[in-house]
């Protein structure tokens, strides 16, 4: 017959039982997440532990603390093509008119662009005439002759057309500045006809290629070649202080302008490229406009659609739209 104590001793659970339902138990656990199916996700005084099959492990520490896990959220990315759209379209523009930009902050890489039509270059294209030159030099292994130099000066720092034209000649006119745009990268840019270097066709994405190839280091030009056409775009004459330079905080700025009164309509191409300093930022810019009905208006939406693509990489849309009072006035 069993005595009281054999009794109450087969009542009693074995402790070697339960801790081994309990190392089984953690065993299962364990193998489930390492298959990456299953974890515990740890809440602040709750006594339960929610079980999830969607989400990785937390981690160690976060659930130590009692810590909700929380997936890390990508940063949305910013639309700057639309902020400067929205910039732009708060400029006023007279009927008739049309205006294209394209902005590039060297210091981010960030870009936008706004409009994407063809526009006359009027005298910015002597920027893209000395590039041709001097990449023809350099793939003959030779410097510009001192003629050479005095027009490449009178051209870019005076906007001198007669400069120009002489150095248009000497580059192979349209053919020769199609055969150079096509290494560096300008594709939607075409030599006007004859002499009429002022009628080459561009648009605001092609001008700021070409800014690309004078200001970045990856360039067809060689290092020699951009410092010197940087140099020449830092010293444009006082009358021409307008334009992209409008954006610039100070004088830290380089430029060609261009302007140009159609004979065929009377109305105005005012164009204006460049590096400008904004906050301690380099951004290179183009603007292109055409149907202008004055050269003091178009200056006047150019400068403010600068200053509009500036504000809008950084992520500023308000934009002064004060008007110019440039002393420029002579027609190229």
């Amino acid at each position: 017959m069993e005595s009281p104590r054999e009794r109450r001793r087969r009542a009693r659970p074995s402790r070697t039982r339960t801790l081994l339902h309990t190392a089984l138990a953690v065993v299962a656990v364990v193998g489930g997440t390492a298959a990456g199916t299953v974890y515990v996700k740890a809440r602040a005084h709750s006594g339960a532990s929610p079980v999830s099959s969607a989400t990785a492990p937390a981690s160690t520490s976060a659930a130590a603390d009692g810590e909700d896990a929380v997936e890390p959220v990508a940063e949305p990315a910013v639309d700057y093509d639309a902020l400067l759209a929205g910039a732009v379209k708060s400029v006023p523009v007279e009927d008739g008119a049309q205006v294209s930009v394209a902005v590039l902050d060297l210091d981010s890489g960030e870009s936008a662009s706004y409009g994407d039509g063809s526009f006359d270059t009027a005298s910015i294209v002597k920027v893209d005439i000395l590039a041709a030159l001097l990449l023809q030099a350099q793939d003959a292994g030779r410097h510009l002759t001192a003629s050479e130099k005095s027009y490449a000066t009178t051209m870019i720092e005076n906007s001198d057309n007669t400069a120009a034209s002489a150095l248009w000649q000497i580059i192979g006119k349209a053919e020769g500045l199609d055969a150079a745009n096509e290494r560096l990268g300008l594709s939607a840019t075409a030599g006007g006809d004859g002499m009429l270097w002022g009628l080459t066709q561009t648009t605001a994405a092609d001008q700021l290629t070409l800014l690309q190839q004078v200001f970045g280091d990856d360039s067809g030009l060689s290092e020699v070649s951009r410092t010197y056409l940087q140099g020449l775009m830092e010293h444009i004459e006082a009358d021409q202080h307008w334009g992209v330079s409008a954006a610039a905080d100070g004088s830290r700025w380089a430029l060609k302008n261009g302007w140009l009164p159609r004979s065929t309509t009377g109305l105005w191409d005012i164009n204006s490229i460049g590096r400008v300093t904004v906050g301690g930022r380099d951004h290179l810019l183009a603007v292109l406009s055409k149907g202008n009905s004055t050269q003091a208006k178009g200056i006047s939406l150019v400068e403010s659609v600068a200053k509009a693509a500036v504000s809008a990489l950084a992520g500023d849309t308000s934009v002064s739209s004060a008007s110019a009072s440039p002393s420029a006035s002579v027609p190229e």
